[in-house]
């Protein structure tokens, strides 16, 4: 059962150093030469109500009475555990203690059978705090030198290359603001002593000690182990972390330069890529897919991506897929897919003053444009719907009748994306089609007031 109550700090073991000691000082040491963080940004702690959250809390609190730092805590309820609710409120009453701004929410987690259920979970409370997070501001979570250490050890199991090995980042871009990391210079037995002075409270949660993820297995069976022999192994590993971290951003800048000679908008051409070194290839498909929002594909699943880039497909486009993404190939570029297929048959009718959601494609507006778009007058005369592709539309365009299908191939527009270019009808007459042609009897002349088609596209 989880427990709400002062604990005894764990002692470090007999011989072993400290490499630092947390106090509220060096907390604002931390953030303002280490991460260069100031008072006038807000700061939003990812309070789960164990002891690590706990300290960071309890000590960025403190600060106020040295600056003006302005503090509040972020709580996501998981709902795994039957305790969960107790949990929140656990931290609301923390909150209201230490008289600091909470939030909580619950969050369902999907996708436990294709992730796991830690991946998952992290997920779902990820997306949470970035929805909370205001714009501007720093989330801080209590990841400390121990975790860091662990993260390493992971990712090393895993074999995970350059990236992977450089774990947690100190402060990187989050949602609309950023994500710190405060103590990671910092062991766990240092924020356990903080909390054993302090007299803190906090509550446990009983699946730690279930041995079966990855993590707590490293954290019960291995762990001590290491340290019994390497008493400075999580300093070293983090120092390891640190050095990955440099190299990760040394292959970063040339995948960056690789990028503007290969790279179109978001695409990569193929002869372009396949002139690159196999190293500089791989390199540059991970740090684009990484770009684009994508989970890095393992070493087997790239090998396949970069030997399909380097064969003409027998098809019009042929895929890669894996759990993280897709990448298809169609004529002599790449594309990095995010996509939900649109739903079948869907239409609905639109008044173009207003803003139409298309489910798994994205916003059409309609923006007043003098000689351009559809004509006001013409659409005035009948309904206006906008539907989805089905086959065998037509639009007369500078005087002859073409077909939608012939159209967009020769626009070269891959054929995932074809199925989700909106059509608008007028009076059940094809008009437009999306914000790339407009059918000649609705387009709008010199002079004349006009509607122009913006399509805001969604990338899942």
């Amino acid at each position: 059962m989880a427990s709400s109550r002062n604990h005894d700090a764990r002692a470090a073991p007999p011989g072993r150093a400290r490499t630092r000691r947390f106090s509220p000082d060096a907390l604002a040491r931390v953030l303002s030469a280490e991460l260069e963080l100031t008072p006038e940004v807000p700061l939003y702690v990812a309070f789960s109500g164990g002891m690590d959250s706990h300290v960071l809390l309890h000590a960025a609190v403190a600060l106020r009475a040295r600056a003006p730092w302005r503090v509040a805590a972020l709580h996501v309820d998981h709902g795994l555990q039957p305790e969960s609710g107790a949990w929140a409120r656990h931290c609301a009453s923390v909150c209201a203690a230490l008289g600091v701004p909470f939030q909580s929410e619950r969050v369902a987690v999907r996708g436990v059978a294709e992730r796991g259920l830690e991946d998952a979970a992290r997920r779902a409370r990820y997306a949470a705090l970035g929805r909370l997070l205001p714009a501007g501001a720093v989330l801080l979570t209590a990841h400390h030198l121990n975790d860091q250490a662990e993260t390493v050890l992971l990712q090393l199991l895993r074999g995970s290359g350059v990236a992977g090995l450089a774990a947690m980042g100190a402060i990187v871009p989050f949602a609309h603001g950023r994500l710190a990391r405060p103590l990671l210079g910092f062991e766990r037995a240092a924020l356990a002593d903080y909390a054993r002075a302090a007299g803190l409270a906090w509550v446990e949660d009983a699946s730690n000690l279930d041995t079966g993820p990855a993590r707590n297995y490293l954290r019960a069976a291995v762990w001590p182990a290491l340290v019994a022999r390497w008493p400075r192994a999580a300093e070293q590993l983090a120092a390891a972390a640190r050095h990955q971290a440099q190299a990760a951003a040394l292959l970063d800048e040339l995948a960056r330069l690789d990028l503007a000679g290969v790279g179109t908008g978001e695409a990569l051409r193929v002869p372009a890529l396949a002139a690159l070194a196999p190293a500089r290839r791989a390199n540059l498909v991970r740090y684009w897919l990484r770009q684009r929002g994508m989970t890095v594909p393992s070493e087997r699943v790239l090998r396949e991506l970069l030997a399909r880039a380097a064969e003409r497909p027998r098809s019009g486009a042929a895929a890669v897929r894996w759990p993280g993404g897709e990448v298809r190939r169609y004529r002599e570029h790449l594309f990095a897919v995010r996509l939900s297929p649109p739903p079948a048959n869907w239409r609905a009718p639109w008044d173009p003053a207003c803003v139409l959601e298309i489910p798994g494609v994205g916003r059409l507006r309609a923006e007043p444009a003098d000689g351009a778009g559809i004509a006001r007058a013409r659409a005035a005369g009948g309904a206006l719907e906008v539907r989805l592709r089905r086959g065998g539309e037509h639009c007369r365009l500078r005087g002859h009748r073409r077909s939608v299908k012939k159209l967009l191939q020769e626009a070269g527009i891959p054929p995932w994306e074809r199925a989700r270019l909106p059509l608008v009808y007028v009076g059940g007459e094809l008009a437009a089609i999306g914000d790339r042609w407009v059918c000649d009897p609705f387009a709008a002349r010199a002079g004349e007031a006009g509607w122009r088609l913006v399509l805001e596209r969604v990338d899942s």
